[in-house]
């Protein structure tokens, strides 16, 4: 299998598109350092909360450590906030049927990854939390920082996600269950 390498720069507050050569030496998709003080070290080894399947595109949504011990601490049901420190990241792709198994789709381009980072202080007015949201492009095997004409508009603040995330207010802006096993 080909590894492909990815690389992404996040700034939270403001996004920018950073050439590769001025991004953060050794930053590959495995490794998505945020400025200030916010990593994503190795998301993609992270454990399945839950899949979706959102119009024409299905995910996987992958939580740290520390959000895994949260959902299996019941939170938010329990009416408990996740605590700071908990990450998730959302990956897109476009579905495929699978050549060995033509009933079964399975991930075909990838066509995003989304972040979300509990930091209460940091984010202390978008409900404690800081988004990111990055579209692949093949061309240049790197992602590329959402815009304003994304569905939904990214509008190059971390703090944007809030608007839709809103709606799940009462479970501490998280639409996503903790798939049970």
């Amino acid at each position: 299998m080909k590894h492909r390498s990815t690389r992404v720069t996040v700034f939270v507050g403001v996004f920018r598109s950073v050439p590769a050569a001025l991004a953060l030496a050794g930053q590959d998709k495995y490794t998505v350092k945020v400025p200030n003080g916010l990593e994503f070290r190795g998301y993609e080894a992270w454990q399945v909360v839950s899949i979706s399947q959102d119009g024409n595109l299905i995910a996987a949504i992958l939580a740290n450590p520390v959000m895994i011990n949260a959902d299996l601490a019941c939170v938010p049901g329990n009416r408990k906030p996740f605590p700071d420190g908990s990450k998730m990241a959302k990956m897109h792709w476009s579905p495929k049927k699978t050549e060995t198994f033509p009933a079964a789709t399975a991930p075909g381009v990838q066509h995003d990854v989304d972040f979300m980072v509990k930091d209460s202080k940091r984010f202390a007015d978008s409900g404690g939390w800081g988004w990111a949201a990055f579209e692949d492009d093949a061309a240049s095997d790197t992602f590329k920082p959402g815009g304003l004409a994304d569905k939904p508009s990214q509008g190059n603040d971390a703090k944007r996600g809030c608007a839709c995330h809103t709606m799940v207010k009462t479970r501490d802006y998280v639409f996503t269950d903790y798939g049970r096993r």
